[in-house]
């Protein structure tokens, strides 16, 4: 097919969102019929890989819709002074019957990435959801926070909980704390609705602590239009291990920013953002992502569509926006060779003029990217590039997978292609451009039939189903997940997304080819040993060619861990292993969105997998240096021996130089039993016995305690079991 028409596409605002916590799905371009084209071919080694542990189910789920929730990692890296491993959150049904509740569960994942634990974090029957967590990088105690009614009203609330975590002993949750509770005052009014929390850690301005920042986005809209624009709150608050072991009582801060806040209230303008938090070493806060703009006659705003928000001074300095336009401009191709007629036309039949069209972002389509920094303190986000009109419209199969680099001291963005990529030697285009892919550039490539000239081109399909139309057209604003690692001190990163290009051939096309394919989502990888100034050849992971681990899997709601793992040296190469969450979907397709995909709730699994990846060769070889990186602690406080014990057991820890020392034993309701240690100690190592007793010399029951070592800045707690 040569010419095309606009098909459009009319979406209704048809969720009751703020119950369901589903976002709503107004896009800001119409999709343009576009050819099915075909698929590149690999022109770079793939990255080798293993499995390092093969998929393993957590728990049944019959919740099927973006478990992990929308631009937070659900799967965080504990580090290794803490016992290594990873905490992982999600949310969840136990029945598929409509009076079954959501529920929010922590998983515990050690070093071997064994499935420790699995539960519901709190006990109280409620509809909860789009959860988040974040790890201390100190101390290895997770945060975990989701939203949920917690009183009267209609609105939802933001809850927050800790857990202790002692020696690899996770579940020891403190006391729940709402830390935003809605309706929320901002703006000059209370019709604010704040939840689907993302959390992130980062150095604090007490010394010796670190700060977490909960940043929610508005569910309400309060401008003329009522169109969604998700303003942020940002609550925040300082700790340290001591804090979180104690279950001390954290004071909130709340920040807001300025002018997305007057974005959300506007009433001659629409703005919608799609932007997720980050923080660097230096306690920079970073707000980062992408908007589109239409006047109130709804016509597109010509204005700058990549953002960045950033506040120095630990987010409590002045809010300032560094912007820049995300379109590579490109020549409409002949109509066939020698023709100076453009191939590609508008809605009248008339050939687009030359720079009219282009490869810019699809904000609705990137909306549950992330946003993390790198070693340099660069910030970085995923995206979709389409190609793109001025009078609105895209081409569904022309989306490719982008990267925005920020580097906040020179406020310079750069755009950097994941996949596909550009011939390294094609020097005539800006980006990757799908009907100019082979030497000479510069010179379309088209495919001859019957007499008429047809443009080639290569097309992808970047998302983890095949139908654009479901639900109802849709799809692409609710099922775009595309993710990335933030850098780990060697500069290695991960982006991880989906990719149904073969399903969609046999299914939409009717390409038998692809026939195994008709039910097969595919998980995409590609790695980055330069803190993403290069990337590899996509790692493709799928039921068809990834046997046996992947046989009869269907993933869809793919999350990446936050860092890569770094392993070892391969030569020249960086190894480092990557850990995943995915869903296991039974059938194909969301049930959880209104209106459903398919019409039996059979659900699905939530699982975990990881991956042993070689790096191509680039970026450092050693750990960065940086100066405001938090350092774990040292571990002066040995585990007791025997343990489990009867009657008595000996605690061993080491004095680093001469001071006051205390050793105390407290029950698993955190109530002091009894100190053995109260005194100046020497430099070395010291022991003492205990011998199950409380400070009166009473025989104390059977259990769980816990052993706390404090010496001058140094406070450390491990568990024990004393069994009778």
């Amino acid at each position: 097919m040569k010419r095309f028409v606009i098909t459009l596409i009319t979406i209704g605002l048809l969720f009751s969102f703020a119950y369901a916590g589903q976002m709503q799905p107004v896009m800001e371009k119409k999709p343009v019929e576009s050819p099915a084209g075909v698929r590149l071919a690999p022109r770079r080694n793939v990255p080798q890989y293993t499995f390092t542990k093969t998929p393993t189910t957590v728990a049944p789920n019959y919740y099927d819709y973006m478990i992990g929730s929308y631009n937070g990692l659900p799967l965080q890296v504990i580090p290794q002074s803490a016992g290594g491993g990873y905490f992982m959150t999600y949310h969840g049904k136990s029945q598929p019957t409509t009076g079954s509740t959501r529920r929010m569960f922590y998983t515990y994942i050690n070093a071997a990435g064994d499935v420790v634990t699995n539960n519901e974090i709190t006990n109280t029957q409620n509809h909860e959801g789009y959860g988040t967590v974040a790890v201390d990088p100190v101390s290895g105690k997770p945060f975990y926070a989701w939203h949920a009614n917690t009183d009267t009203d209609s609105e939802l609330e933001v809850q927050l909980v800790t857990d202790a975590f002692l020696d690899q002993y996770p579940g020891l949750f403190n006391d729940v704390t709402v830390i935003i509770d809605n309706p929320y005052e901002i703006g000059g009014t209370n019709t604010s609705e704040f939840i689907w929390p993302t959390a992130v850690i980062g150095p604090s301005p007490i010394d010796g602590k670190r700060r977490i920042y909960v940043v929610c986005r508005n569910a309400v809209s309060n401008n003329a239009a009522g169109n969604p624009s998700e303003n942020p709150l940002i609550a925040y608050t300082d700790f340290d291990e001591d804090d979180v072991v104690a279950g001390t009582a954290l004071n909130w801060g709340h920040i807001d920013i300025p002018e997305m806040t007057a974005w959300n209230h506007d009433q001659s303008a629409w703005r919608r953002p799609f932007h997720s938090i980050a923080v660097d070493r230096s306690g920079n806060v970073y707000y980062a992502g992408y908007h589109f703009g239409q006047d109130a006659n709804d016509n597109s705003i010509d204005e700058p569509d990549m953002d960045v928000f950033m506040c120095g001074n630990y987010g409590q300095g002045e809010w300032t926006r560094v912007s820049s336009y995300s379109k590579f401009p490109v020549n409409n191709p002949p109509s066939a060779p020698g023709s100076t007629v453009g191939y590609f036309e508008d809605q009248n039949g008339n050939p687009h003029a030359d720079g009219t069209i282009g490869f810019s972002v699809m904000c609705s389509h990137s909306g549950h990217a992330n946003t993390v920094t790198d070693i340099d303190g660069r910030v970085h986000s995923l995206g979709i590039w389409a190609l793109s009109t001025d009078e609105g419209s895209y081409y569904p199969n022309m989306q490719y997978l982008k990267a925005f680099v920020f580097d906040p001291t020179t406020n310079e963005f750069t755009i950097n292609e994941v996949y596909p990529q550009k011939d390294p030697e094609d020097e005539v285009n800006d980006c990757f451009i799908p009907w100019d892919i082979e030497a000479p550039f510069g010179v379309p490539e088209y495919i001859e039939y019957e007499g008429q000239h047809y443009l080639q081109v290569v097309t992808d399909w970047p998302f983890p189903h095949w139908d654009d139309e479901a639900h109802e057209g849709a799809m692409g604003f609710h099922y775009n997940n595309a993710k990335l690692s933030e850098a780990n001190e060697y500069g290695m990163m991960a982006a991880v997304w989906q990719n149904s290009w073969r399903a969609r051939q046999h299914n939409k096309w009717n390409d038998l080819d692809y026939f195994d394919y008709m039910n097969t989502p595919e998980i995409w990888i590609s790695v980055s040993p330069d803190n993403g100034d290069t990337w590899s050849e996509p790692i493709v992971i799928d039921n068809q060619s990834t046997l046996p681990e992947f046989e009869g899997i269907k993933p869809m709601w793919v999350y990446p861990a936050n860092k890569v793992i770094f392993s070892h040296m391969d030569g020249e190469h960086k190894v480092g292993k990557l850990g995943l969450m995915f869903y296991n979907d039974f059938t194909w397709g969301s049930h959880a969105i209104t209106p459903p995909y398919h019409s039996t709730n059979d659900g699905g699994e939530v699982m975990f997998t990881e991956l042993m990846i070689t790096f191509p060769v680039g970026g450092p070889t050693s750990p960065g240096n940086d100066q405001h990186t938090m350092t774990p602690a040292p571990r002066l406080l040995g585990q007791n021996y025997p343990n489990p014990f009867n009657p008595t057991t000996t605690i061993s820890y080491t004095m680093p130089r001469t001071g006051e020392a205390k050793l105390a034993i407290y029950n698993v309701k955190g109530q002091l039993v009894n100190t053995l240690v109260n005194e100046v100690k020497d430099f070395g190592e010291h022991k003492v016995v205990w011998n199950g007793t409380d400070s009166r010399g009473n025989n104390v029951p059977s259990g769980i305690y816990f052993y706390r070592f404090t010496t001058n800045d140094h406070v450390e707690t491990k568990k024990m079991m004393l069994m009778k």
